[in-house]
C-alpha cells in the first residue's frame, strides 16, 4: 500500500466518513432483516469487501488513493471508473515525480495522467541503465525540456533515478548541476546536518577528486549564501567552510572505518582543525565533532 496521494478537506472526509457509516449501519440492518431468511451458514462467517460502486464517488476515489500504483492498475480491472480516474493518476505522477516540464503547460485533448505515469516510468528504467538514453526519452515525450533549471527541479523533486547514474550526468553537465545545488535551502541548519542532507541528493564520489572537490566548493558557496548572519557571527567564510567541510568528511571516515583503531579524539580534531580555519573558535569546532560522533557519516 502506497502513501495517500490525494486528499480532501478535513470538513469534506468527516462527510465521508458520517455517510460510510450510515451506508454500513443501512446495510447491517438490511442483513438483520433479511437474514433468517437466507440459508444458515456453520463456522466462520464469509465477510466480503465493501463494493466500491455502492460508495459516494468522493469516498471510493479518497480509498483508492491510499493505493500504490500497480495495486491501482489492479483495482481498475474491478472497478473501471474509479480505477482509472484521473485525479488518481495525477497524485501519483506528482507524488513520485514532483516536478516535471509537462506539468506546467496546457494539456492537449485527450491527454491521460496514466500514460504519463507510465512514461514516467519507463524513462526512469531507462535513465537508470543509461542515462543519455534516459534524458533523451523524457525530452522525446514531452516531459521535461533540455534546460538547466528544468533539468534540475526533475532530478531535485524525483527520487526514482540511479544515483550512480545521477553523479556521472552531474559531473558531465555542470550547468544542471549548478543549478541544482541553488534548490536546496541551508538556512538555520548546522553544518555537518547541511552537508548530510547535500550528499542525500547529489551523491559524493567515492574517492577524492576533482568532482568532490567542485561538490564542496559549490556547497560552501550556497551555505554561506543561505547563513549570512551566522557566518558573519563566526567569522566563517567559503574557504573557512570548505576546509571545515573536508575535516568533517576525514573524520567520518575515521570514526566509522574499522580499519582505523586508534580513532582521532576530539582534541586532536581540535587542534587539526584550526590549524587549517583560524577565525573558528575551540566551541564551534567541539560541536563539530560531537555531530559526527553521535549521528555519523556527513557522505553515508
Amino acid at each position: 500500500m502506497g502513501q495517500a496521494l490525494w486528499r480532501l478537506p478535513p470538513r469534506q472526509q468527516q462527510q465521508l466518513q458520517e455517510q460510510l457509516a450510515d451506508h454500513l449501519a443501512d446495510r447491517q440492518r438490511q442483513e438483520e432483516r433479511w437474514g433468517s431468511s437466507r440459508p444458515q451458514h456453520h463456522g466462520k462467517p464469509h465477510r466480503g469487501f465493501i463494493d466500491l460502486e455502492m460508495l459516494p464517488p468522493e469516498l471510493g476515489i479518497t480509498i483508492l488513493s491510499y493505493l500504490n500504483a500497480t495495486d491501482l492498475c489492479l483495482a481498475g480491472c474491478v472497478w473501471q471508473d474509479l480505477g482509472h480516474d484521473e485525479y488518481l493518476w495525477q497524485g501519483l505522477c506528482k507524488s513520485t515525480w514532483g516536478h516535471c516540464s509537462i506539468y506546467n503547460r496546457r494539456l492537449p485533448a485527450g491527454f491521460s495522467y496514466r500514460r504519463l505515469y507510465l512514461q514516467l516510468d519507463e524513462g526512469s528504467l531507462t535513465f537508470n541503465a543509461n542515462y543519455q538514453e534516459g534524458i533523451s526519452y523524457f525530452m522525446s515525450k514531452g516531459i521535461i525540456v533540455d534546460h538547466p533549471k528544468e533539468l534540475a527541479k526533475f532530478i531535485f523533486y524525483t527520487r526514482r533515478l540511479n544515483w550512480k547514474m545521477l553523479r556521472i550526468y552531474l559531473d558531465e553537465r555542470r550547468d544542471v548541476l549548478d543549478e541544482l545545488v541553488t534548490l536546496h535551502n541551508f538556512s538555520n541548519q548546522f553544518l555537518p546536518n547541511a552537508l548530510r542532507e547535500f550528499f542525500r541528493h547529489i551523491h559524493a564520489p567515492e574517492e577524492r577528486g576533482e568532482y568532490l572537490e567542485t561538490l564542496i566548493t559549490k556547497f560552501s558557496h550556497r551555505f554561506c549564501a543561505c547563513n549570512q548572519v551566522l557566518v558573519r557571527d563566526l567569522g566563517l567564510s567559503p574557504d573557512a567552510v570548505y576546509v571545515l567541510c573536508y575535516s568533517l568528511i576525514l573524520l567520518s571516515i575515521d570514526l566509522s572505518s574499522p580499519h582505523v583503531k586508534n580513532k582521532m579524539s576530539k582534541r586532536e580534531f581540535i587542534r587539526n582543525t584550526r590549524r587549517a580555519a583560524h577565525n573558528v573558535s575551540d566551541d564551534f569546532v567541539g560541536h563539530l565533532y560531537d555531530n559526527i560522533y553521535l549521528i555519523g557519516h556527513v557522505a553515508a
